[in-house]
C-alpha cells in the first residue's frame, strides 16, 4: 500500500504553536515535529505510561534542537512566583504573541469537560493579558479563547505535568539561517540514531522500557484488559499523536533522501494507527498483535538510518 501524507486535526500543540509564532516563514508542522526527535522510538515509563516517542524523551528536550534545525532561535524565560510571571507575560504580549507552556490542560476550562488536572501537558500562544483574562490561540481547536487569569496561572504552574518548569514562555523568535526542509531533517539524523539506540541522560523510573521491549510489554498489558487508564490514554491521545508523528516522519525522511527509513516509518504509522479501532471496541487481542508487529521495526529503522 502506498503511503499517503496525512492532513487533518491532531494533538500537535507545541508544533502548531511554534508555527503560529514563526508566521509565513514557518516550515510545516511535520518538519517541526520530526525535528524535535520525538518520533524516533517508543517508551513505557515506569511500566505503566506509554508513548509512541523516544525512550527518555519529553517535548522540552526537543524544542531548542528543532529550532536550531530549522534555522531559528528564541529566548526562554521561566520560574519565579505567579505575580512576577504574570507581569512578565503581560509585558511580553505588548511586544507580540508569546509561546507558553507546558501548561496543565485540565485547568483550561474553555475546553469542554475540563474541570481539574488530568496530567496532560499543553502549549498555547498568548495574545493579550488584562486583569481578568488571558487571550490565547489554543491549537487544540480554540482560536481567540479567553481564559480567566486564575485558571491560566494555575495551568501555567504545571504542577501536574511530568516535565518542564513553572511559568515557561518563549519570546524573541528570530530567523538566523536559511535552511531547507530536507537539510533540517538531515541535520537531526544523528540525534534520531541516539534516540533509537536509547542513549539518554534522563533518569527513568523503575520498570521503564523502550522500543521493542516496550511494545511487547504494552501488548501484554493490553491483552490483560488495558486497565488503570491505559485504554483511555491510548485511544484519546497516544495513538492519535503517535500515528500522525510517524506519518509525518515517513514524509520527512523521504524528503531528506532516506527512502528505506521512510518506508519503515510509514509501516510504523500504519501499525500504530491500526490500534485505534480495536482499542475503542475492546478487541484487545487484535491490538496486542499489532503492537507485537511494531516491536521489531525500531531496530529496522535504526539500521536504515545508520
Amino acid at each position: 500500500m502506498r503511503h499517503l501524507p496525512y492532513v487533518g486535526s491532531g494533538p500537535y500543540c507545541y508544533s502548531n504553536s511554534f508555527a503560529m509564532l514563526l508566521g509565513a516563514q514557518a516550515p510545516s508542522t511535520a518538519v517541526i515535529e520530526v525535528a524535535t526527535g520525538g518520533p524516533f522510538g517508543m517508551q513505557l515509563i515506569g511500566g505503566t505510561l506509554v508513548f509512541f516517542d523516544a525512550y527518555g524523551w519529553d517535548p522540552e528536550q526537543g524544542f531548542d534542537r528543532a529550532l536550531a534545525a530549522i534555522g531559528w532561535t528564541s529566548t526562554v524565560s521561566k520560574g519565579g512566583d505567579a505575580d512576577s510571571a504574570l507581569a512578565r507575560l503581560a509585558a511580553a504580549v505588548r511586544q507580540g504573541p508569546v509561546w507558553v507552556g507546558p501548561v496543565e490542560m485540565g485547568h483550561l476550562r474553555h475546553q469542554p469537560e475540563m474541570t481539574g488536572p488530568i496530567g496532560a501537558d499543553h502549549f498555547v500562544v498568548a495574545l493579550d493579558v488584562d486583569d481578568e483574562r488571558v487571550l490565547v490561540h489554543d491549537p487544540h481547536g480554540y482560536p481567540y479563547a479567553e481564559v480567566p487569569v486564575g485558571d491560566f496561572m494555575t495551568a501555567w504552574r504545571a504542577e501536574t505535568v511530568s516535565y518542564g518548569d513553572a511559568y515557561t514562555m518563549r519570546t524573541g523568535f528570530a530567523k538566523v539561517a536559511e535552511v531547507s526542509d530536507a537539510d533540517a531533517i538531515r541535520s537531526i539524523i544523528p540525534a534520531a540514531l541516539d534516540w533509537l539506540s536509547m542513549r539518554t541522560e534522563a533518569e527513568m523510573p523503575p520498570g521503564s522500557l523502550g522500543n521493542g521491549a516496550a511494545a511487547e510489554r504494552v501488548a501484554g498489558l493490553v491483552e490483560a484488559g488495558a486497565g488503570d487508564g491505559l485504554r483511555e490514554h491510548l485511544m484519546y491521545f497516544a495513538i492519535r499523536v503517535g500515528a500522525r508523528r510517524l506519518s509525518d516522519t515517513a514524509d520527512c525522511l523521504l524528503l531528506a533522501g532516506y527512502d528505506e527509513a521512510s518506508r519503515i516509518a510509514a509501516e510504523q504509522a500504519r501499525l500504530v494507527g491500526s490500534l485505534q479501532y480495536p482499542m475503542v471496541t475492546k478487541d484487545f487481542p487484535a491490538a496486542a498483535a499489532a503492537l507485537r508487529r511494531l516491536a521489531p521495526t525500531y531496530d529496522r529503522l535504526r539500521a536504515a538510518l545508520a
